[in-house]
């Protein structure tokens, strides 16, 4: 198929089957929860999780029988290869699992590791995001962007905290000692999505983390860059890619100074 032709296309079905996944959250969302853990008692999944993934599986292929399909809890090393969906079906399943409304559905039509369409979902908040390659942004079907702010004093931004926080948790700490005095705040919703959609639609100026998978962040790096944000790493000057080992996302006016900050923490001791 001619991908960028027919992209616009595409949108609305995907978008049908993104909503469809996210009723079958709120149904679930009203019964007792059914959790059990994966690799620690910190990485949770709900019998939603498999639900939902086993929903999109089937609607999105339908959509686009030649792509793969890259989710969390039925494929997770599929790859980022060809063609492919890749899918977050309940992003936040500890809020989902705690009943906290902050869970996001991303899903992401994939070329080479390179999102193309892209839309999340926050079904308990009713908000849907989405985004085509070279084609704008928009939440609820209005066009939405990036903030305006461009003092660090005046930004509010986030950040999440990975399941193996050991491997990672002297770095954050240093990174939360520099941004809680020079910025307006930080937040941590628990949901990198839910996160990057709010960087996208300028509720929050910017956002970093480490250690996301390709699920994570598929859908959300292309309503940043559709928004007309920017999308990087932390530390370095090379491009994002997914699965990356960190991510920073912010309304474009701030990359650089979020990024000194960043790299100031990581030379910072404790």
């Amino acid at each position: 198929m001619k991908m960028h032709s027919s992209l616009h296309a595409l949108l609305p079905a995907v978008e049908s089957a993104v909503r469809a996944a996210g009723e079958l959250v709120r149904e679930h969302d009203k019964r007792p929860r059914r959790i059990r853990c994966k690799s620690s008692m910190k990485d949770l999944v709900t019998e939603t999780d498999g639900a939902v993934e086993s929903l999109l599986r089937r609607s999105l292929s339908s959509i686009v029988p030649e792509a793969r399909f890259l989710g969390e809890e039925g494929s997770p090393d599929a790859g980022l290869g060809g063609l492919a969906w890749v899918v977050d079906p309940l992003d936040g399943t500890t809020n989902f699992a705690h009943g906290v409304p902050f869970v996001a559905t991303s899903v992401a039509l994939c070329l080479e590791g390179g999102p193309l369409l892209g839309v999340v979902n926050l079904p308990l908040l009713g908000e849907l995001f989405s985004a085509v390659k070279d084609a704008g942004a928009s939440l609820n079907g209005s066009p939405m962007r990036v903030s305006g702010v461009s003092a660090m004093e005046a930004a509010l931004v986030s950040t999440g905290f990975p399941y193996r926080i050991e491997d990672h948790k002297e770095a954050i700490l240093r990174q939360l000692s520099k941004a809680l005095p020079e910025t307006q705040g930080v937040r941590r919703a628990g949901s990198a999505a839910l996160d990057l959609a709010y960087v996208a639609c300028g509720r929050y100026d910017g956002f970093f983390e480490f250690a996301l998978n390709p699920w994570d962040t598929a859908a959300g790096v292309l309503l940043v860059a559709e928004a007309g944000g920017r999308v990087g790493t932390m530390m370095g000057s090379l491009p994002y890619r997914l699965g990356g080992p960190d991510i920073l996302a912010t309304n474009g006016d701030l990359f650089e100074p979020l990024q000194r900050m960043l790299k100031a923490a990581s030379a910072t001791t404790l």
